[in-house]
């Protein structure tokens, strides 16, 4: 593991909770001219978008690993974080101390980027395994928790505090997929706190992060969330992103996050593979990958966003 030096305050464990409440007020003051969508640079390759308390969007890149950030009431934006050939930089979520934590792809790597400078602060080389793929994140409670789409295992990283990385195999009724990035993928925490929601292979489950137990949770109104990618839950609803499926759908969880129940389809003729998405008030915002479309120098790319 190598890292820079970065003293973030106590507030860390608690920022994305206390991000999450301030984002939640946001909805009504939201100013309804605000753009829909908006560009990308030109061969950017975007996987993951996170926001925080501020209308801002950030994105970061498979082609390089750099980081865009975007003023959503405008629509422009500019590098934040510039990476570098070999780097990528796939989800990635934002906490309330301004610290970006950012899945390393194949790198097996999870960074932490400060997201006023753009500096890179920490690299953390979760994994020796000769082809990881570090996908997203969540952050919840004193830790960042990575899923690697190519492992059975979950990587907890220390928020805000020395302290060493958690890797935690995924035990009970998991079911790994064959060699490729449709494994575990996006994750959230259950509405209880206690575990976390992971997508894997079509497919829901809860995992206690004290044991690694999965649970497949059971679907209602639906037979699989095919093509999953990243997740986003308000409450105990749970929006699951179907990347090349074009959509989102909507499910209702129970108190426990054993059993989810379709509640409604969600598509627009924007979509263009959209992967992960992220909650500014009373919108999601979803980066389109394009997956079906040539990925070079020269391809366009853009971001857009839907009504909750």
């Amino acid at each position: 593991m190598t890292r820079n030096h970065f003293q973030p305050s106590r507030r860390t464990v608690l920022g994305g909770a206390v991000a999450a409440l301030a984002v939640a007020g946001t909805g009504t003051a939201q100013a309804s001219s605000w753009p829909s969508e908006f560009p990308l640079p030109d061969g950017w390759l975007p996987e993951g978008i996170t926001t925080g308390s501020k209308p801002y969007a950030y994105m970061g890149s498979r082609a390089d690993g750099s980081i865009y950030r975007t003023d959503l009431r405008t629509g422009e934006g500019g590098v934040l974080h510039q990476g570098a050939t070999g780097l990528a930089s796939i989800g990635l979520k934002l906490d309330g101390d301004g610290l970006l934590y950012v899945a390393g792809g194949a790198g097996g790597t999870a960074k932490v980027v400060d997201a006023r400078s753009g500096e890179l602060l920490t690299t953390y080389q979760l994994t020796r395994n000769a082809a990881p793929f570090i996908n997203d994140v969540v952050l919840h409670r004193d830790r960042a928790w990575f899923t690697d789409s190519r492992d059975a295992v979950l990587h907890g990283v220390p928020r805000g505090r020395e302290g060493e990385v958690r890797a935690l195999p995924i035990t009970g009724e998991w079911v790994q997929a064959p060699a490729g990035t449709n494994s575990a993928n996006g994750l959230v925490a259950t509405p209880d706190g206690r575990g976390l929601l992971v997508v894997n292979a079509g497919q829901l489950y809860t995992v206690d992060i004290r044991t690694g137990h999965a649970t497949e949770v059971a679907l209602v109104g639906g037979t699989d969330v095919t093509n999953g990618d990243g997740l986003v839950r308000l409450g105990r609803v749970l929006y699951v992103v179907q990347n090349r499926q074009n959509k989102i759908t909507v499910w209702d969880l129970d108190r426990n996050a054993t059993t989810a129940t379709l509640r409604r389809t969600i598509t627009d003729p924007r979509f263009d593979v959209p992967t992960t998405a992220a909650r500014f008030g009373d919108r999601l915002y979803l980066v389109n990958a394009r997956f079906s479309s040539p990925q070079t120098p020269q391809t366009t790319f853009n971001a857009v966003s839907v009504s909750l």
